[in-house]
Order: C-alpha cells, then sequence, then structure tokens
C-alpha cells in the first residue's frame, strides 16, 4: 500500500481520472456492444436469446421468470435473512418517500404558471447475477421507483445456472414486482431500451452491471433515461490521530474487495495512523476470502494520502469527488460544510460505508469517477418528469405581448412575433 507526499497528489489523481474516463475511439468493447444492440433491435427476442446462449451458455425457451418459479425460489432463503430483508426495504422506503415532489402553481395578474410533477410510466431495472446474488441492488433501484408511483417495472436478471437466485427472488417476491426476465448484459439493456416481442419497451433504465451494461447504457442513452453510466467502486477516507486505524483498514478492503479497478483511499495529516492502517491492512488482507482481488486494487488505485492538516483534506477529497466519503477525525461534522463533492458522506467511525449499502436507507447507487462534482445518488426523482404549466388570460398576454415581439424580432423570427401581433390586433 504506497504511501504518498502532497506533492505526488496531481499524479495520483490523475491516475484515477485515467481509470473513470471512456476511450475516445470506439474499442472492442464498444464494437462488440453496439452490434448487440443492433441485432436485438432488429431481431427481437430471437437475437436475446442467441447472445444469452453465447454469452451465458444457457438456451432460453422463454424470457419471463414466471411466478411460480419466483414463489418457489424465494421459499429457499432462511428466516433470518428474510427479516434483514425485510428492514432494509422499510429503512430504504422511508428514506426515499421524503424525496417525493409536489405539483406547484401560482396565479397573478391573469397569469398562471407552475409545474407539474408525474411519474414516468415504465421503468427498467438491471440486476447483476452473473458470479453472484445482489438482492440490496433489487430494493435500491425498484423501491424509488415505487414511491414516486412508477405503474410498470420490469427487472432483467442473467441466470446463468438457469434458475433465478433464490436472494433475488425473495427481494422481488418482497416488493411485488410480476415482470421479471432471465437476461442479462447488452442484450438486456437494448431489450429494454427498444423492446422486443416478449418484452415492451421502457422510458428509463437504471441499475449497474459489467463494462458491456455501462457501455449499453451509454449507447441506448436519448432512445431511453437512464440513471448514470456508474464506474468501479472507490471510498475516500479522511481521518485525524483520534481515528482507528482497523476500522480505516476494514473499510478500505470492503470497497477494494469489490474487484481491481476498485479504489481505496486514505487522507490523513497524522504519519502515525499512516503508517498504522498500512500495517492493519496487511493483516486483515490475509485473512480475506478475495484476499488476490483486493491486492490488486490496493496496488493500482490505492493510496495513504499524507496532508499538512484538515483543510488540506477536504480539499484533496473535493478534487477527487469520490462514491462514498467517510470522516473519521475527532469532530467530523466540523468537517461537512466544506465537503463539496461526494456522493454519500459517512460521519464518525460508527457510519462504515457498508451501511449505506444494505440497511441505512439512502440509496446505494451513487456516482463514481469524480461525476459527484454533478451528479446525485438514484431517488425518486429519477423516476419522475417535470412539465412546465403556462395559462394566460387576454390581460395577461397584453401584459406580455410587447416584450415577445421585441425579443423574437431581435433573433429574426419574424413568425414567431406575428403569433403576438396577429392576437393584439383582436
Amino acid at each position: 500500500m504506497r504511501i504518498i507526499k502532497e506533492k505526488q497528489i496531481d499524479a495520483f489523481i490523475k491516475i484515477l481520472q485515467q481509470r473513470a474516463c471512456v476511450p475516445v475511439k470506439e474499442n472492442d468493447t464498444q464494437k462488440t456492444v453496439r452490434k448487440i444492440i443492433i441485432d436485438v433491435r432488429k431481431q427481437g427476442d430471437r437475437a436475446v436469446k442467441r447472445y444469452t446462449e453465447k454469452f451465458d451458455s444457457l438456451k432460453l425457451s422463454q424470457l419471463a421468470v414466471s411466478k411460480k418459479e419466483i414463489e418457489s425460489a424465494s421459499g429457499k432463503v432462511d428466516k433470518k435473512f428474510l427479516t434483514a430483508l425485510k428492514l432494509s426495504a422499510e429503512r430504504i422506503r422511508t428514506f426515499h418517500k421524503r424525496q417525493k415532489e409536489k405539483s406547484w402553481r401560482f396565479s397573478n395578474d391573469g397569469i398562471t404558471l407552475g409545474q407539474i410533477i408525474r411519474p414516468i410510466e415504465r421503468a427498467g431495472v438491471y440486476v447483476p447475477g452473473g458470479k453472484a446474488a445482489y438482492p440490496s441492488t433489487v430494493l435500491m433501484n425498484v423501491i424509488p421507483a415505487q414511491a414516486a408511483g412508477v405503474k410498470e417495472i420490469a427487472i432483467c436478471v442473467p441466470t446463468p445456472e438457469g434458475g433465478i437466485n433464490p436472494y433475488v427472488a425473495a427481494a422481488i417476491k418482497l416488493l411485488g414486482v410480476k415482470e421479471v426476465y432471465r437476461i442479462g448484459g447488452a442484450q438486456a439493456v437494448a431489450a429494454l431500451a427498444y423492446g422486443t416481442e416478449t418484452i415492451k419497451k421502457v422510458d428509463k433504465i437504471v441499475g449497474p452491471g459489467n463494462i458491456y451494461v455501462a457501455v449499453a447504457k451509454k449507447m441506448v442513452f436519448g432512445e431511453v433515461g437512464i440513471d448514470m453510466v456508474a464506474g468501479p467502486s472507490e471510498i475516500l477516507i479522511i481521518a485525524d490521530k483520534a481515528a482507528n486505524p482497523e476500522f480505516i483498514a476494514s473499510d478500505m478492503l470492503g470497497q477494494a474487495e469489490h474487484d481491481e479497478m476498485a479504489s481505496s483511499i486514505l487522507v490523513t495529516d497524522s504519519e502515525v495512523i499512516a503508517h498504522e492502517v498500512r500495517s492493519e491492512i496487511a493483516k486483515q488482507l490475509k485473512a480475506l476470502k478475495r484476499k488476490d482481488m483486493a491486492k490488486k486494487s490496493l496496488q493500482k488505485y490505492g493510496a495513504i494520502i499524507l496532508i499538512k492538516n484538515q483543510a488540506h483534506a477536504v480539499e484533496t477529497a473535493n478534487r477527487i469527488a469520490p462514491e462514498h466519503l467517510e470522516v473519521m477525525t475527532a469532530k467530523p461534522a466540523g468537517l461537512l460544510p466544506k465537503i463539496k463533492n461526494a456522493g454519500a458522506i459517512f460521519l464518525g467511525q460508527w457510519t462504515p460505508e457498508s451501511l449505506g449499502d444494505y440497511a441505512a436507507g439512502p440509496n446505494h447507487t451513487l456516482p463514481t469517477g469524480g461525476t459527484a462534482r454533478f451528479s446525485s445518488p438514484l431517488g425518486v426523482y429519477d423516476f419522475i418528469k417535470r412539465t412546465s404549466l403556462l395559462n394566460f388570460s387576454k390581460s395577461g398576454f397584453m401584459k406580455l405581448a410587447g416584450t415577445v415581439e421585441t425579443l423574437s424580432d431581435v433573433e429574426g423570427l419574424e413568425a414567431h412575433g406575428n403569433t403576438v401581433r396577429v392576437r393584439r390586433k383582436k
């Protein structure tokens, strides 16, 4: 685990930026995804089945997962898991209900203006399922859509072993989603975006996935909405001499075990903490099942950054704009007003990032790769549309007619001006 000084920060941030950027030239992955999208758009179910057999070694007779299969699979999970799932779902729903917006309008001098808030009609949720089960992804992506009032929700989850994962099935059953398809990858994204004989086109696609899913979502954006193009997971921890090295090391490894592209960073003004954390990481790493993956991640994109003071620590965090930002200092709340860029902020040593992943309530789908500078976590607002409302009486129209006529004439749009002139004559 490298320890770097302030003068090396620029070079390290450049490494992080290169990790997150999408190539300007079309690479092999983009070419493959583009072909899949074109094929699915033209051939529908036939192409989806063909690519599922090619990539998942699964020959499909039908795309949909039946209610009976969901019931059967979900019956295999234990009560302990169901209790945890229900508690997490309740907390996530409680949090997201607070994000709901209301339509509004106001009137003055014969003019009524406003904004209408409506949910989108149909959402597609992608749930990864190739190498592991992610019931938390079901909760985090479906609940905000339900809280927004989305009427139709379609879930796509790959089932390379043939049957749907019991834990994912239990989450689907708990939330009452009826429309589920056993497909994944770019072909699933294309099916949701353009529709097939079996799958009805959606208005927006949300949910994480591998590089093929991410590229596919980016390519279909415009045909449908998407939540974000999420990159590898990341955490940045600001800590001082009061922090617990064991806690810091565990939280850094919690991100590093995701994949070798994940980034785990400690920013501290304590040289003692820096060295203690490095030793603790080496110690904890030995006991991890995914230690090889975590080790590669830490070597490539991990760092302990030594800075002068906490002000410099916050400045560094704002430049990196991490997905997860933990603050383990003696007075963590004191730094909050200065933090500008982060997907989620975890204050204090008893608020590990894993709480946010599963049960705290806020969404775990967060902006990555520095996009927290301009992006937000997934929420109810991702599943609504805002429509402007205008209603003018004749007197209200007359008050603004001259202004519209003047501005349209300056822009050389005569017909625009005429829409006002013909009315002023009446």
